[in-house]
């Protein structure tokens, strides 16, 4: 029987983040869990390309934007399981059982997605304030981000029509496409804290809580895309 789970991530110049991504992956590998990786690039001009083929990663490449380059990489797999994975996100111990557990609760006749336990790669109050306040909303609202990791049955992926082609906001499209199916699992995923660093973890925030609010209130993702860029 084949291992039932692909792996997708999108990546744009990300050389010094895959690799932690990666080794954080092998567990899975291991336990006969992770059928294939697959690397969907945007036009990375660093060493990203090189390291995916050299650890055996299918490469898929195209325009940049990570709804089309998920889309894309979900296109290539051929697992029943996708897991689409950010590539400055590194899974924590027990992300493979917490998967094992989600594909029962499948098996049983309750299908559904999984996100993962949010944490961030910093110290500080502020890294804890600003992911717990993810894994609330996550909880609450039913709104996990793409850095929270996406686990999901590919026929659930089909049935919500996949993820849309967008240049930000993808990971809220489909979160809410899967509106009363998504269930957090039990392990962590870590996270860069690089932009929050680069630009205060408030002003960060409230930038982030911004876009939301204008994407909710029907604007452009395009339009989102440019101004977040600036």
């Amino acid at each position: 029987m084949r291992a039932p789970l692909s792996i997708v991530i999108p990546t744009l110049n990300a050389g010094e983040e895959l690799p932690g991504a990666l080794a954080c992956l092998m567990s899975g590998v291991e336990a006969g869990l992770v059928r294939e990786l697959v690397v969907t690039d945007g036009g990375s001009t660093d060493g990203t390309v090189a390291l995916a083929e050299e650890v055996g990663a299918e490469m898929i490449t195209g325009s940049p934007g990570r709804g089309g380059q998920i889309a894309r990489g979900v296109v290539a797999s051929k697992g029943d399981w996708i897991l689409i994975l950010h590539a400055d996100t590194q899974l924590g111990e027990g992300w493979v059982e917490a998967t094992e557990r989600l594909m029962a609760r499948a098996a049983s006749g309750e299908t559904c997605a999984g996100y993962f336990r949010l944490r961030f790669r910093a110290k500080g109050m502020m890294a804890g304030v600003t992911a717990g306040w993810a894994n609330l909303r996550s909880r609450l609202f039913g709104l996990p981000y793409g850095d929270q990791g996406l686990v999901l049955p590919r026929v659930l992926y089909e049935e919500v029509g996949g993820m849309p082609d967008m240049p930000l906001m993808e990971d809220v499209a489909i979160a809410r496409r899967l509106r009363g199916r998504l269930v957090a699992l039990d392990a962590e995923a870590a996270t860069s804290a690089a932009r929050y660093q680069a630009t205060g973890w408030v002003r960060r925030g409230a930038r982030n809580l911004w876009t939301l609010a204008r994407y909710m209130m029907g604007a452009d993702p395009k339009a989102l895309a440019r101004a977040y860029r600036r």
